[in-house]
């Protein structure tokens, strides 16, 4: 017997029916002529509606939890609407509350069948395997545990977790594959959905939801085939912003215009404001990330701030086509990040076919505070007829107010961690100083090694470089660069080009990376600071990916001409582009090579032919 504050509530063991005892709202007045039973079934009729309708109090009243009030909101909402989008912040609790309005509904609604899907499984496994257990132990009534079939554990603790509950209702996760045609349900959940792919919802999630759920009083004579008894089957769309050309903005607007229409469509998108005046996050954290120099600020806008983003009609490079090309799951590492890797399958070794370029675009000297010197590792690989290279993008470092002797160094030591074939290097302003360190010798003191001196291979007797060749011995493996406005103009549509017909390649992003690592028990052994060092890769890309769609070409009679909007930056896309075009033309040295034909190679027949034209 558990004591509640308007009712108590009885198990019997044979039946497992639950007897509800008016304790204050009293529903069965003037029914003094019925059995105990019949009393006894009209109480829970009327408990059952009340709690429907007001699904925040039976969280509060029978399972034993509290709640904030966008959370009472949102429950209701999801209960009383056919059709739910919730687009929240990080922090928010998604899932939690997600995994709240399961069981709800499952203990409320006898025989309800819920399925999860996601963009990743193991994303909407989640809602089972950690957001019900949570409930569980915050259930201050226990009520939750004694409605679920079975061991807790062996329900969920497997590779296909489903829950049962005894009244007939389940919950069961699948994948967002073609695979997944076998599942019925009466609640849809997509976790994540921009992720999903539309075609996979609409032939294949959506078919899920083919029959209503079926109570017992529609099998009486007075209810069968009678259309306005049959429950509406559910949708719930989860996810956080993303940009506009991804199918949940179109989502997103389709449920703006139904819900104006007055249907029963309802879409909210809460900042991550609501998480801080709730306490579900802290304030000063955030603050701290606002302030940091490498803010993401695009994933800032859409993660954080619930908005959609999308590039302007200005834009030069269009956000749709770099996203398509982001496919590198694992970037190369410099030697103190190697060792740290325990899984072998991430350590990328260089191919024979294989050239690495090492691009640095370099800060000017005493330039604005934002200016950072960037160095970028392209690899580029012949393809089968060896008359073209790919693109691979696979390690960015960015570095703010340093020496030039110091970057030198850095370079040198990121040229041999990576196994660099090439250094493309800005020349201009800072660049000049930089370059002269690397025709020098240099004993790096810190690895106990001397550098033997780079010169460059395209400029090496201009006036300004010559000055710097004082070495006899050296290499030349330095191509220098010396932006103009033609210049800049072949850069930037020798890299669209490569962009627009996919020959080149970024790394995946952060956040869909991320739960690769946390799964690998030796990441999750690091320190803070190693997690984010392995991590840093990603992030530079994605910081990249921004530099470039907030890009603007202004009008310009003869050029293309690209500028940054106030306050932005550009550098590490000038630093893709100087080592891309390096890359283009050593293309053109394959593709001259293929041309040269040697005459005494061919057959005799040849040289007898009488050709006429």
């Amino acid at each position: 017997m558990a004591s509640y504050p308007h009712f108590q509530v009885k198990r019997n063991k044979q039946t497992k029916a639950v007897g509800v005892f008016d304790k204050g709202r009293n529903f069965n007045k003037g029914s003094d002529n019925l059995t105990k039973s019949q009393k006894l079934m009209n109480g829970i009729a009327e408990w059952a509606a009340f709690y429907r309708s007001r699904p925040d109090i039976f969280a509060e009243e029978y399972l034993g939890l509290s709640l904030k009030p966008f959370q009472k909101i949102l429950l209701y909402c999801m209960i009383v609407y056919n059709y739910t989008a919730f687009f929240a912040s990080r922090g928010l609790g998604k899932s939690y509350l997600t995994a709240l309005f399961c069981v709800i509904m499952c203990i409320l609604f006898p025989g309800t069948k819920v399925v999860i899907a996601a963009g990743q499984k193991s994303q909407g496994m989640k809602i089972v395997t950690e957001k019900i257990p949570e409930l569980i132990n915050q259930s201050k009534t226990g009520m939750l545990k004694r409605e679920i079939k079975g061991s807790i554990r062996t329900s969920m603790n497997t590779d296909d977790p489903n829950v049962e509950f005894l009244n007939g209702s389940w919950i069961k996760v699948v994948a967002s594959t073609q695979g997944a045609r076998s599942a019925r349900a009466n609640i849809l959940i997509l976790d994540e959905f921009r992720m999903i792919d539309p075609k996979i919802y609409k032939n294949v999630l959506r078919r899920f939801l083919a029959a209503s759920r079926q109570p017992g009083f529609l099998e009486k004579p007075e209810y069968k085939n009678k259309q306005e008894y049959l429950e509406r089957n559910k949708e719930i769309f989860l996810t956080s912003c993303y940009y506009k050309f991804n199918w949940s903005y179109e989502r997103y607007k389709v449920f703006i215009k139904a819900m104006l229409e007055g249907k029963k469509y309802f879409i909210c998108g809460l900042p991550y404001q609501i998480a801080i005046k709730e306490n579900l996050t802290n304030r000063e954290q955030l603050l701290d990330e606002l302030s940091e120099d490498d803010l993401d600020e695009i994933g800032w806008l859409m993660e954080m701030d619930c908005l959609f983003f999308g590039e302007s009609e200005k834009a030069y490079f269009k956000t749709e086509e770099i996203q398509e090309v982001k496919v590198l799951q694992f970037p190369v590492y410099k030697k103190e990040v190697q060792f740290l890797i325990k899984n072998k399958n991430m350590i990328r070794k260089k191919e024979e076919n294989e050239i690495r370029v090492l691009s640095c675009d370099i800060a000017l000297l005493g330039g604005d505070a934002n200016d950072s010197s960037v160095f970028t590792l392209i690899s580029a690989k012949k393809n089968k007829n060896g008359t073209r290279y790919k693109r691979e993008i696979l390690n960015i470092e960015s570095h703010q107010g340093l020496h030039p002797e110091t970057q030198s160094f850095i370079i040198r030591r990121l040229f041999e961690d990576f196994e660099c074939d090439y250094i493309v290097l800005d020349r201009q302003g800072n660049g000049i100083s930089v370059y002269g360190y690397l025709c020098r010798k240099q004993y790096d003191e810190e690895r106990k090694k001397e550098y033997m001196p780079f010169y460059s291979m395209n400029e090496k007797d201009d006036i300004k470089l010559s000055a710097f060749h004082t070495e006899d011995e050296y290499e030349e493996k330095i191509y220098t660069v010396s932006p103009s406005e033609e210049f800049n103009h072949d850069i930037a549509l020798d890299l669209k080009d490569k962009i627009i017909n996919k020959r080149i390649n970024f790394l995946v992003s952060r956040n869909d990376i991320r739960e690769y690592f946390t799964s690998e028990p030796w990441f999750n052994k690091l320190s803070v600071e190693e997690q984010i060092e392995l991590l840093n890769p990603y992030l530079q890309t994605v910081l990249l990916e921004n530099e470039m769609v907030l890009l603007e070409r202004i009008e310009h009679p003869k050029f293309v001409k690209l500028k940054e909007q106030s306050g932005k930056r550009k550098d590490r896309y000038a630093s893709l582009a100087y080592g891309n075009y390096f890359i283009s033309i050593k293309e053109k040295e394959l593709e001259s090579k293929r041309d040269e034909v040697d005459l005494s190679k061919l057959p005799t027949q040849v040289s007898s032919l009488n050709i006429r034209l």
